[in-house]
């Protein structure tokens, strides 16, 4: 991994190696690797039909956790679960995932940025509210073309109070605590695999 913690460097980057199985909520099978081409790293995600869903995942490291303002990422989809749209229970996996979280005390808020099948870009669906778990799915991309990288830049804080403090400006954001990563196919049983590029955290 290469870092510096952000009171030293304006910039964080993951290198794909970081990423690590998330155990407790993956199954036996790491259907992840790092990837070279031209020069380039990158966690590809390759779910076959058949097994369960796993996740990856990386923390941020404890100093740097009330400092990070943004995160920046590129990935590009490679297959599409057939008919996959997070915002029909049955059908709800996706080519590409990227969770952001936070926590405050015992609760875990969750942003889930997806790469959905046919979903519609832009909805926001799966609202969950409980004492420990907040978390809403945002479909960032959907559909192809295959294997086209697109890029994203998100303002942390202005994410965590749009879906979490009804907009308030002022609101307090809790620590970002870390990244995690997703590619599934388990509703629809179909193949669903996507690319990861480096992502870059900045105060």
């Amino acid at each position: 991994m290469i870092w510096g913690h952000l009171q030293v460097l304006a910039a964080l980057t993951i290198v794909p190696a970081a990423f690590q199985i998330v155990g407790p909520k993956s199954g036996p099978v790491n259907y992840y690797s790092v990837v070279a081409e031209n020069g380039v790293t990158f966690v590809r995600s390759r779910y076959t039909p058949g097994l369960k869903t796993a996740v990856v995942g990386w923390q941020t490291p404890d100093a740097d956790r009330r400092r990070v303002k943004r995160v920046r990422w590129t990935w590009r989809a490679q297959a599409l679960p057939k008919n996959g749209d997070e915002c029909v229970a049955d059908r709800a996996d996706s080519a590409a995932v990227v969770y952001v979280s936070f926590k405050r005390g015992l609760r875990y808020y969750t942003l889930k940025y997806v790469w959905s099948a046919v979903g519609k870009v832009g909805a926001i669906c799966d609202r969950k509210r409980n004492p420990f778990v907040a978390q809403d799915t945002i479909v960032l991309e959907s559909g192809g073309p295959t294997g086209v990288w697109k890029s994203v830049d998100l303002d942390l804080a202005a994410e965590y109070r749009a879906h979490f403090e009804g907009g308030d400006a002022t609101a307090e954001v809790p620590d970002f605590i870390g990244i995690g990563l997703m590619s599934d196919g388990d509703q629809t049983n179909s193949d669903s695999s996507a690319d990861f590029g480096a992502f870059t955290l900045t105060r």
